[in-house]
């Protein structure tokens, strides 16, 4: 009989679920998989370690939410477990403000706490604690555990962390929080045995995705980040816009006569990729496409992507090592020699085949600066965090 915790993450009309062995450091993923749809479609696809699909399923209507979801999921885990026991609950929550610099076993005062913090990041936080609810219902003796894409970044210097606001806007909170953290804190506890020196040094970190970002890293601590306040700021996405002028948010408001709300689904929603293509939020869908306003999208991520390279470089005080992670930073070649090439005044050199055939290692080696390919794992993030908080719990 084994431990097994569950790592869930959970979006507005989804839920990703992983469960990891709880025993030792490498807690080896026994099976994954999500639920889709939910409140229109849902449909449910589970695989074991080796990718095999051992479950799937599909229902209709507009009753089948969260709720659901997890009654669903508990009860296919306990079919499929066997004697393994099921000890911890892991979450991803996106934001964990000012207070939590580390993962922190829940209760109903944390649950209330992070709701606060919603306003935030309000296309994930409301969605991220309803499962944690529904959770404490189902299975009340079930320790559950948050972890916070905001917390590696707590260990900015406060300079990188500050708005030039009067301190009675500060003091509320109004500062860089920065997220994808559990993405960086991944990729900065592997880096050391890929390569020695970018896990000592100075290294810019690219998570590219639907939600990108980049984070700049000095020994595998952050020290600077292209999101701020929110999950919409720096660079341009799949939907969201990235960095905007708060004039423009001013014009929208006087001169368009557009409320606070429609604003929020302008540029979380309309923006980015989608916005400007008037295509697809899908990167490979506008790689593809010989339109115009594809490229001109396109042109736009790869433009804010080497100015915000260089901004990071000079936050980490120079550059030893550049890590593209994510869905588009791991399967998009064109965007990394792009980059790439664009970032040759950094000591890049690039190799083309390399990258093409999406090796680990694509720069030269020559290359003053090296460049890597690694996959990202929050999921196994949160799994660690889980059994070590609740270990530290017993």
């Amino acid at each position: 009989m084994a431990d097994i915790i569950l790592v869930l993450n959970a979006g507005s009309s989804s839920l990703k679920f992983s469960v990891f062995d709880a025993a030792g450091d490498a807690m080896p993923l026994k099976l994954s998989g999500q639920i889709e749809g939910l409140y229109t479609a849902a449909r449910f696809k589970a695989k074991d370690a080796r990718g095999q699909e051992i479950g799937v399923k599909a229902w209709e209507g507009t009753g089948f939410g969260h709720a659901e979801a997890l009654a669903y999921l508990i009860e296919f885990l306990q079919g499929h477990a066997g004697n393994d026991k099921l000890v911890a609950v892991g979450h991803r929550v996106v934001h964990g403000g000012v207070t939590h610099k580390q993962p922190v076993l829940i209760n109903r005062s944390i649950v209330a706490e992070l709701a606060k913090l919603s306003p935030l990041a309000p296309l994930h936080q409301p969605h991220n604690l309803k499962p944690i609810e529904i959770v404490a219902q189902l299975r009340p003796q079930l320790p559950q555990v948050a972890c916070f894409d905001t917390a590696f970044h707590r260990a900015q210097p406060e300079v990188a962390q500050a708005f030039a606001l009067p301190p009675s806007i500060t003091d509320l909170g109004v500062r860089r929080y920065g997220f994808h953290g559990l993405s960086y804190e991944y990729i900065a506890s592997v880096l050391p045995g890929i390569d020695a020196k970018a896990g000592a040094g100075r290294t810019v970190v690219a998570h590219l995705g639907n939600g990108s970002s980049m984070c700049a890293m000095v020994g595998g601590r952050s020290m600077a980040s292209t999101m701020g306040f929110t999950a919409v700021d720096g660079l341009p996405m799949g939907t969201r816009c990235g960095s905007l002028d708060p004039g423009v948010v001013l014009y929208l408001l006087d001169t368009l006569g557009m409320d606070a709300r429609a604003i929020e689904d302008l540029i979380y929603k309309k923006s980015g990729l989608l916005g400007v293509s008037g295509i697809s939020s899908d990167m490979r869908t506008l790689l593809a496409s010989e339109d115009p306003r594809a490229r001109q999208a396109v042109g736009l991520f790869t433009y804010r992507l080497a100015r915000e390279l260089g901004s990071l470089a000079a936050a980490a005080g120079g550059l030893d090592a550049l890590v593209f992670t994510g869905g588009i930073g791991q399967h998009a070649p064109a965007i990394r020699e792009t980059l790439c090439r664009s970032a040759e005044w950094l000591g890049i050199a690039l190799d083309p085949a390399a990258n093409q055939a999406g090796a680990q290692r694509i720069s030269t080696p020559g290359s003053k600066v090296s460049v890597w390919v690694i996959p990202t794992n929050e999921e196994l993030m949160i799994a660690r965090h889980t059994a070590k908080v609740i270990g530290g719990a017993s």
